[in-house]
C-alpha cells in the first residue's frame, strides 16, 4: 500500500512540475502580482512586516501570509521573479496533493484520489494560479488541508482532538492567506453539502470543535483585529463591480481540457447517481459544486478570480465520472448511452491534440524551424492516436493519459512560445530608473489626480508618492522625478513652472502584454530648481 501511495505522490509530482514550474517565467507580471510583489519589497526595504504598504499606503486590510512570504524570497534573493513563482508553485503542489488526501478520506479509493488531483493540477485556472504571485495558492493549499482534517473530524465515530486542532491552524492560515474570501466561497458551500448529505453527529465533539476555533483564531487573530479595524476585510464582495446573475454561466471552461467531461459529469448526475458505486461521495461533489456556484452568483460584485473555488468540487465531479466508467467498464456494465458519451468526451482532446500541428505551423513555424516543428507534430499527433484509441477501445486510464501527456507536452514545449504572442515585443519599461545613475535616490512622484497602477510601482523598484499639485510649490523637495500621464508642462500649474525647471528624461509605455492600456503610459520628467 505504501509503495501504491509512493508511485501516486510521484505521478502528481512529475505531473505538477510541468503544470506549474516549466517555463514559469515566460510571462510576464500582471497587476495583482505587482501589488503583491511591490508590497514584499517594501516590507523588506521599510521593514514593515507587521503593517505592510503599497506605494506608502497601509495593506493591513489584505491577507498579509502571501506577502511575507513573497518578502522573505525578496530577502533572500531580491527582484527574482522565477524564485517567487517557485515558491508560489509549491503552496500549488500542496494545494494539489492536500486534495488527493481529502478525496481518498472521503472515498477510501487511492485512484480516485490521483484522477481528481490530477484533474485539479491541469484545469487551466489552477494552473494559471500556481504560475503567479497572487496569494491563491497559499489560501487554497491551506483551505483544503483544513477541509480534508475537518472532514476527518466530523465524520469519525470516535472524538479525534488532533484532526480539530489541525484543522483550526490550517483554517487560520488560509484566513491569513485570502482573508474571509474561502470561507464563504469554499468552506461554507463544503459544510451545507456536508451537513445535508452525511449528517455527521457532533456528540462528544463540542469541545474539540472549540478548540479548533481557538487554535483558528490564535493563527490569524492578530490580523484579524487590524482587518476588522481598517474595514477591508469585506471588501472583495463588496467591491463595485457588479456583473449579472449568469455572468459565471461559462465556469465549466475554466477547467480547461476538462470541460466536456465537467459537463458530463454534472449532467450524468441524473442518471449516473443510482447506480454509480460511491453514490453519496457522489452527490457530495456535485452539490458542493453546485453551491459554491449559487453562492458567488449572489454577490453582485463578480471576478474571474473567484471561480477557482468551483474548481475544487469540479475536479471531485471529473474523478467520480472517470472513475465510474473505469469500474463498470472492468465489471462489463458499461451501457451504450455510456459509451457513446464517453468517446465524445474522448475524440474531443484528441481532435485539439491532432490540430495542434496546425496551429503550431500557423502560430511558431518561424520560431521553432523545421526540426522543432516535426518533433513536436509527431508527439501531438501521437498523443491524438492514442487517446482515439483508448476512446474507440473503451479504456478510460489511458485516454486520462493521453490528456495527462497532451498538458505536459504543451506546458514543456509551447508556453514560452505562446507567451510570446500574449507579451508585447516593444515594451519600453519604466524599469530603466533601477540602473539609470542620475535618477538614484531622487525622490519619485505622481500626480494625486491621477491613478498609478501598482505595474508602475514595481517596475520602477521605488515607492512614486502622490504630489499635490495645488498647494504652494515649495512643497516638493528638489531634484525630484515626476511620472505623469502627460508631458509635465501640461501638468505642472503656473506658478509650479516659475520655481521648476522640467526636463523630459523620457516616454515609457509599460504595457508588456499586446492589450494596450492607457494608464501604462507614462512621461518620466526631471524636475529641478530653475536658475534665473
Amino acid at each position: 500500500m505504501q509503495k501504491k501511495n509512493g508511485v501516486h505522490f510521484l505521478f502528481m509530482l512529475t505531473v505538477c512540475f510541468f503544470a506549474f514550474f516549466v517555463n514559469n517565467g515566460a510571462v510576464h507580471v500582471n497587476g495583482p502580482e505587482a501589488r503583491n510583489l511591490a508590497t514584499a519589497r517594501e516590507m523588506v526595504e521599510y521593514d514593515n512586516w507587521a503593517a505592510p504598504t503599497l506605494n506608502g499606503e497601509s495593506r493591513v486590510g489584505q491577507p498579509p501570509l502571501p506577502s511575507w512570504t513573497a518578502a522573505l524570497v525578496e530577502r533572500v534573493s531580491p527582484d527574482n521573479l522565477i524564485l517567487q513563482r517557485t515558491v508560489n508553485g509549491g503552496m500549488a503542489v500542496l494545494a494539489v496533493f492536500a486534495l488527493y488526501l481529502l478525496a481518498v478520506s472521503m472515498t477510501r479509493s487511492r485512484l480516485f484520489g490521483l484522477l481528481s488531483a490530477l484533474v485539479l493540477a491541469t484545469s487551466f485556472s489552477m494552473v494559471m494560479m500556481g504560475r503567479t504571485v497572487d496569494g491563491y495558492s497559499h489560501g487554497y493549499a491551506f483551505m483544503l488541508g483544513a477541509l480534508f482534517f475537518f472532514y476527518r473530524a466530523a465524520v469519525a465515530s470516535s472524538t479525534r482532538w488532533w484532526d480539530f486542532v489541525m484543522a483550526g491552524i490550517l483554517f487560520g492560515l488560509a484566513f491569513l492567506s485570502r482573508g474571509l474570501e474561502l470561507f464563504y466561497t469554499l468552506f461554507l458551500p463544503f459544510l451545507i453539502a456536508l451537513v445535508v448529505l452525511y449528517r455527521p453527529s457532533f456528540r462528544h465533539k463540542g469541545w474539540p470543535a472549540v478548540l479548533m476555533f481557538l487554535a483558528a483564531l490564535l493563527t490569524g487573530g492578530a490580523w484579524l483585529l487590524l482587518a476588522l479595524r481598517s474595514g477591508e476585510m469585506i471588501r472583495p464582495f463588496m467591491e463595485c463591480n457588479a456583473r449579472p446573475w449568469y455572468y459565471y454561466w461559462h465556469f465549466f471552461t475554466e477547467s480547461g481540457i476538462w470541460s466536456l467531461f465537467l459537463l458530463t459529469g454534472l449532467c450524468g448526475w441524473c442518471w449516473m447517481r443510482g447506480r454509480i458505486a460511491l453514490k453519496k461521495e457522489y452527490s457530495l461533489a456535485v452539490l458542493w459544486l453546485l453551491l459554491a456556484l449559487a453562492l458567488l452568483t449572489l454577490f453582485p460584485g463578480k471576478r474571474m478570480r473567484y471561480l477557482p473555488s468551483v474548481l475544487i468540487p469540479a475536479a471531485l465531479v471529473i474523478g467520480h465520472y472517470v472513475l465510474d466508467i473505469f469500474l463498470r467498464v472492468r465489471d462489463n456494465k458499461l451501457e451504450r448511452v455510456d459509451k457513446v458519451v464517453f468517446r465524445l468526451n474522448a475524440f474531443l482532446p484528441a481532435l485539439i491534440s491532432l490540430g495542434m500541428p496546425v496551429m503550431l505551423y500557423v502560430l511558431f513555424y518561424a520560431r521553432l524551424g523545421l526540426s522543432l516543428y516535426i518533433l513536436f507534430s509527431a508527439l501531438f499527433l501521437l498523443v491524438s492516436l492514442s487517446i482515439f484509441a483508448g476512446g474507440i477501445k473503451l479504456k478510460p486510464l489511458k485516454v486520462f493519459t493521453g490528456m495527462m501527456v497532451m498538458m505536459i507536452l504543451a506546458e514543456s514545449f509551447l508556453v514560452s512560445h505562446l507567451a510570446d504572442t500574449f507579451n508585447n515585443p516593444k515594451v519600453n519599461s519604466i524599469r530603466f530608473v533601477r540602473q539609470s545613475g542620475e535618477l538614484q535616490g531622487l525622490p519619485f512622484y505622481h500626480p494625486a489626480g491621477e491613478v498609478l497602477r501598482p505595474e508602475l510601482v514595481y517596475e520602477a523598484g521605488r515607492r512614486i508618492l502622490p504630489l499635490d499639485l495645488g498647494a504652494a510649490p515649495r512643497s516638493c523637495p528638489l531634484p525630484a522625478v515626476l511620472v505623469s500621464s502627460l508631458p509635465a508642462e501640461q501638468v505642472l500649474p503656473g506658478t509650479w513652472l516659475e520655481r521648476i525647471a522640467p526636463r523630459q528624461v523620457g516616454y515609457y509605455d509599460n504595457n508588456l502584454f499586446r492589450r494596450h492600456s492607457p494608464g501604462l503610459k507614462c512621461y518620466l520628467t526631471l524636475l529641478e530648481e530653475r536658475v534665473e
